[in-house]
Order: C-alpha cells, then sequence, then structure tokens
C-alpha cells in the first residue's frame, strides 16, 4: 500500500502541468526499482527480476522519466523521425505522456529509423538511425529495466556507454594493467569492423531471452530505415542513433574475458588483480586493448578470438588491429600510451595523441573562422567553451607541453582574428585595446584577449588546467547498488570540480552538488546553468549569495511556474514566511536558505 501511495503521489494520472510534476519523487521511485532489480540479478533471483522488470516497465514515473530524458536532456531532441514529429513544448510533451500512459507495451506498434549520415575522422561518413519519438522514448522505458540487470553482469574492464564509466577509468585501468611493477609489455590493438551494423540479431535476443516483452526489442532491431524515401530492412546490426543500442551492443560484446583465458586472484584487501601470466582486457565499446605478457600470446590473440568474433557475427578492422610493444607505443581514445627510459628505469607515460592534437587544433581553428565578423565577446565566450573542454579531457594525463603548445596556437589565431578585424590598426594599439592581465589575479600572465567594453570577458589559458590523475572507478561498483551511494556522490564531486571553474565549483558545494528541483546530481550530461534564489522581483540582488546552480530544464521550470504563480498567491506567501521568521533583508543567507524551503512548502 505504500508503494503504491508512493506512485500516486509521484505521478497523478491526471498531469495537466509539466512543470509541476515532483521530478525528485519520479527520479527516487525509479531509482529505486532499479536498485531491486540490479540486487535481485545479484542475487540470482530470476524471477524476483522479471517481476521487477515487468513493474518498471509498466511504471507511469518511468515513462514520464523517459519522454523528459528524450525530449528534453537528449542532443537529439529536435531530431525528428520518419514522421518529422519532435516534442519541444511543455504541452505536447504532456499530450504526448497523456497518449502514451493509455498504451500497452506489449502493443508498441514500431516504425522504421530515419537514415542520416555524420561524418568521420578518416573522411568517411558513419550512418545514423534516427527513430521517431515514441520509439525514443519507449526504448529509454526498456533501458531503464534492462540496464541494471546486466550492470550486475559486466565485466570490470568494460568501460564505453555505461552510466559513471567514463574514457578516463579505462585509461587508468590501462595505466594499472602496464605500470613498471607488471610483466605485460605486449599490446594486441583491436577494433571491430562496422560494430554496430554487423552484430548478430540471434545472439542479442539468446541473451536477453528472459526479459519482459523482449519481442518489442526484436522488433526495434528489425525494424530497418528509410534512406532517400526508400525503405531498406535490417537483418543484422544495431541501429546507431537508438537510445538502447548502445545498451544492446554491450550486452553482445560481453564475454571476451572469459573467451580469451583472462585469470583474477583476490588479495584480501586490493580486490582482483590479474595473474602474472594472464593476458588482460581494457574494452570501450567497439574499441579494445589486450595487454599479455609475451609477443606470442599477442600475436595468439587473432586465433583466440575468432570464435567470439564467429558468434557475434563481427570481423576485427585490418587497418586498426596490430601488434606492438609498449616501447613503442599505441593511441586509445585520443591518447597515446608508451613507455619511456628513464634514470629510474622505464616509466609509463600517457599523453594526448598527436591526432588528439591536430583536431583540437582544428576545432579551435574553426571556431576563430566562425568569429569573423562575430563580436568579441561571442568569440571569447565560444573559445573559453571548446578549449576548456578539451582540456578538462586531457587533464588526468601528462599534457602541460601539450596545453603551452595550444596555448601559443590560440594567440597566433588571436592575432591573426584581430588583424582582420583591425587591418589598418598597429599590433601595438591592438595590444592597448584588446590584452588586458588576469581580472581574478589568478593568473600571472599580463597579455590575456579581454572584450574592450567588458574586462572581465577574458580568454583563458589551456595551461591554467590543473593537471590531476583520474581515480579509476573500483571494480564492479555500480551507481544502481544503494549501498555505494556516498561513494559516487563523492565521485560525481571530485568530477565536478575538476571540469568546472571556481565559480561553479563554489556554487555546487553550496547546494551539496545537487540541482534543488530534481534532487539529482550536477554532475552529468545535462547542461547546468545560474539561477536567482531570492527572485529579483521581490528583491533578489546579482550576488553570489543570492546564486545557485540548475539543470537547463529545472531552470526554465522554475521561472516557468515563478512567472505563473509570481503575481498570484505563492510568492506573497513566501514574503510572509520569510517576515514570519523575522526576515527583513531578503539577499541575507538566512533568507535566501528559507527562500527554498518556502518553495518546497508552497509547492510553486
Amino acid at each position: 500500500m505504500k508503494t503504491n501511495n508512493h506512485v500516486a503521489s509521484a505521478v497523478s494520472p491526471l498531469v495537466d502541468n509539466w512543470h509541476s510534476i515532483n521530478w525528485v519523487q519520479v527520479n527516487r521511485y525509479v531509482r529505486k526499482l532499479q536498485q531491486r532489480i540490479y540486487r535481485a540479478e545479484q542475487l540470482k533471483q530470476t524471477r524476483k527480476v522479471r517481476k521487477l522488470q515487468r513493474l518498471l516497465l509498466r511504471s507511469k514515473a518511468n515513462l514520464l522519466l523517459s519522454i523528459k530524458r528524450v525530449t528534453q536532456e537528449n542532443k537529439g531532441k529536435n531530431t525528428a523521425g520518419i514522421d518529422g514529429y519532435i516534442s519541444n513544448t511543455p504541452q505536447e510533451r504532456i499530450e504526448l505522456f497523456n497518449k502514451l500512459k493509455m498504451y500497452s507495451v506489449r502493443n508498441i506498434k514500431v516504425k522504421p529509423a530515419r537514415r542520416v549520415y555524420i561524418p568521420k575522422k578518416n573522411g568517411k561518413k558513419r550512418p545514423l538511425g534516427i527513430p521517431v519519438i515514441i520509439d525514443r522514448v519507449y526504448q529509454n522505458v526498456f533501458k531503464n529495466a534492462l540496464e541494471p540487470q546486466w550492470e550486475a553482469k559486466f565485466e570490470m574492464s568494460s568501460y564505453g556507454f555505461r552510466p559513471k564509466r567514463s574514457a578516463h577509468d579505462a585509461i587508468g585501468d590501462l595505466y594499472i594493467k602496464l605500470n613498471r611493477k607488471t610483466n605485460k609489455g605486449w599490446i594486441f590493438e583491436g577494433d571491430f569492423e562496422g560494430c554496430f551494423d554487423n552484430l548478430n540479431h540471434d545472439f542479442i535476443m539468446e541473451r536477453i531471452n528472459n526479459f519482459p516483452n523482449n519481442k518489442i526489442i526484436k522488433k526495434w532491431l528489425e525494424s530497418g530505415y528509410v534512406d532517400n524515401d526508400t525503405f531498406y530492412s535490417t537483418d543484422k546490426g544495431t541501429p546507431q542513433g537508438g537510445i538502447i543500442s548502445p545498451l544492446l551492443a554491450n550486452i553482445a560484446l560481453h564475454g571476451m574475458e572469459e573467451e580469451i583465458g583472462v585469470k583474477y586472484f583476490y588479495p584480501k584487501r586490493d580486490g582482483a588483480q590479474l595473474y602474472p601470466n594472464s593476458v588482460g582486457v581494457v574494452r570501450y565499446a567497439d574499441d579494445f586493448v589486450v595487454v599479455c605478457p609475451t609477443e606470442g600470446q599477442a600475436r595468439g590473440m587473432y586465433e583466440k578470438l575468432q570464435p567470439y568474433l564467429d558468434k557475434r557475427g563481427l570481423k576485427l578492422a585490418q587497418e586498426k588491429t596490430r601488434v606492438v610493444h609498449i616501447s613503442e607505443g599505441f593511441d586509445f581514445l585520443g591518447f597515446n600510451v608508451r613507455q619511456y627510459p628513464t634514470k629510474e628505469g622505464n616509466q609509463l607515460f600517457i599523453k594526448p595523441s598527436n591526432e588528439s592534437v591536430k583536431n583540437a587544433k582544428r576545432k579551435i581553428k574553426e571556431v576563430f573562422d566562425w568569429g569573423k565578423g562575430r563580436e568579441t565577446t561571442k568569440l571569447i565566450e565560444k573559445l573559453n567553451r571548446v578549449i576548456q573542454g578539451i582540456a578538462n579531457y586531457w587533464s588526468p594525463t601528462v599534457a602541460k607541453v601539450i596545453f603551452r603548445d595550444i596555448d601559443t596556437y590560440v594567440n597566433e589565431r588571436v592575432l591573426i582574428y584581430l588583424k582582420h578585424r583591425h587591418h589598418r590598426t598597429s599590433i601595438k594599439k591592438l595590444r592597448k585595446m584588446y590584452f588586458k592581465p588576469d581580472h581574478t589575479g589568478v593568473s600571472k600572465d599580463k597579455w590575456i584577449l579581454t572584450c574592450p567594453n567588458d574586462n572581465t570577458k577574458q580568454l583563458i589559458c589551456m595551461s591554467w588546467t590543473k593537471i590531476e590523475r583520474h581515480v579509476k572507478i573500483k571494480q564492479h561498483n555500480s551507481p544502481f547498488d544503494a549501498s555505494l551511494k556516498a561513494y559516487f556522490d563523492k565521485r560525481d564531486e571530485k568530477i565536478f570540480d575538476r571540469e568546472n571553474t571556481n565559480s561553479k565549483r563554489k556554487l555546487a558545494k553550496k547546494s551539496n552538488y545537487k540541482c534543488r528541483v530534481c534532487g539529482e546530481s550536477l554532475q552529468g550530461d545535462e547542461p547546468i546553468e545560474t539561477n536567482h534564489t531570492m527572485p529579483v522581483i521581490i528583491g533578489g540582488k546579482d550576488s553570489y549569495d543570492n546564486f545557485e546552480l540548475l539543470h537547463k530544464s529545472c531552470h526554465k521550470s522554475h521561472h516557468v511556474l515563478l512567472e505563473k504563480y509570481g503575481g498570484g498567491k505563492t510568492l506573497p506567501k513566501v514574503v510572509e514566511y520569510l517576515k514570519t521568521n523575522g526576515i527583513n533583508n531578503v539577499n541575507s543567507k538566512k533568507a535566501i536558505n528559507l527562500m527554498k524551503k518556502a518553495f518546497k512548502k508552497f509547492k510553486y
């Protein structure tokens, strides 16, 4: 009875206002069910897993959360399928929910995907299949129910497309496996040829044969695609662009360790470790590396992997697969991994690869080309986002020299940009107009590109980014394990601090790195924005104490409700609430804290 009440309070059947949905309860309900599925799978309680998965598939909370992620949070939210339909407005999302809540998951009508092409690094084009919005929503519903079960099964050496696991974790695992204390010096560097396009459907379905309503997943796999108004059927592969496709690919690729004979032993304190004579694997989606003690073992991987490949309908990409010694080095996930001789003996260094550096300079040049004729402020803002993003990705590695090289390249492009903008002005005069010391005083640099009209708008330097080693996720740890909540909260805080500016770090710390509206972590794929905690319309000021960080979608909901109720019932109640608590200065810390409680109390 308690659970039913919880569901009713989390998702009323009479939802008529998208912005008034209690996302804290919706998220909590879905997460609790996922944690129970994960725990039941760990205990091998197959019937209980199926029962909980059925419950989650029918859950209105899961449906609401999936609509939010597909139509608000995902990058492809504005891309339509073959029906041309997108759901961008709150009213359209409500209509979509009220329509889909009447459907049974057994009766989902699957439509073909729309084929589009995006450029690859090698000049070729990667085909993407864009499902219609309704299929994307249901794929997320199914993914939420299937993922926790398989998170309890996946190998600890698998990192791509998994929650709370990143490319940095994969690189950290490689560092551990190849450091000077190990004897694994030979590398089998592998890549599956057209992995997503060639996976065996029967093999995938065999692996999820106990999942409720798995026939719907088979329909998605076999739904085909439309290219230039022509329908093409699909008898193999998972469509790139589908929300559930990366999970299905991971399910199909699971089992490499067992196939090639990876062997672990378990010391009392250190967790699982590889035997000295055992090979080791690090896999990120369809890219993988096998580390071996001998050259013979590395070259024998071609034969050892063949049964694994045959079952899944895959082949190795010949141009990307090779055997190399660690002293020669190899590229993986945009980094170069190589062992160098030093006075203290051989030492492993992980640096950004030459190809990554070229791509970074190309991206920066594209921003400068975009900025021609635009205001300097806009150029600085866009450049800062690109530079900070690249620096954050490289920051856990040996990248200080490369950071300085990029800064030099940026300065060269800045001078070209300014001469193009003021082709009759001397360099000396341009320096006086556009270059100022760091206004924050953190850096000693005296020549930083600065907006002439606003000294606070300055171009950042990549070399300001601190080099800080990434702490790899602990082996089998999963965010679906309820006992590890504190562990993942702490990891989110560290990653957020590494990837954001000082001002955002301070604001996030005030709210314990959580969004006040939805209660979820600020660290993730969804953009975050700054909000006035005490609204300006009742006297709130533009001061640090009156700012907070919210998810972009939560920030929008906050303002919509503020506009709707601001002149009506809520804000007058809030002001009265503050006065009864002895608050006259609305910009005091106590007032701002009470403001947060007031919003919850009056449920604006």
